[in-house]
């Protein structure tokens, strides 16, 4: 599944979908730092607070050539909390 979100819409693709459940997963589990960061966009976010899931999707929207699946590997390896 290397690089699945070269399509242009690959969110609402069944392998973009995956990939939300999968970090929605992360982000309801205790073991992992997920907490909301700052994004300065106010408009999109009105108290300047992005969610994990929203972060990550974001990320993976702007690398195209980013294989989704190692970047989630990678996330769950960096926020594991020992």
């Amino acid at each position: 599944m290397a690089m699945i979100n070269q399509k242009r819409d690959f969110i609402n693709s069944d392998e973009g979908k995956a990939i939300k459940q999968a970090l929605q997963v992360l982000a309801d589990d205790s073991s992992y730092n997920t907490r909301s960061s700052y994004h300065p966009n106010v408009v999109l976010y009105a108290d300047n607070q992005i969610d994990f899931v929203d972060r990550h999707l974001e990320y993976l929207k702007v690398h195209p050539q980013l294989d989704a699946w190692k970047y989630i590997a990678n996330i769950k390896l960096m926020t594991r909390i020992r």
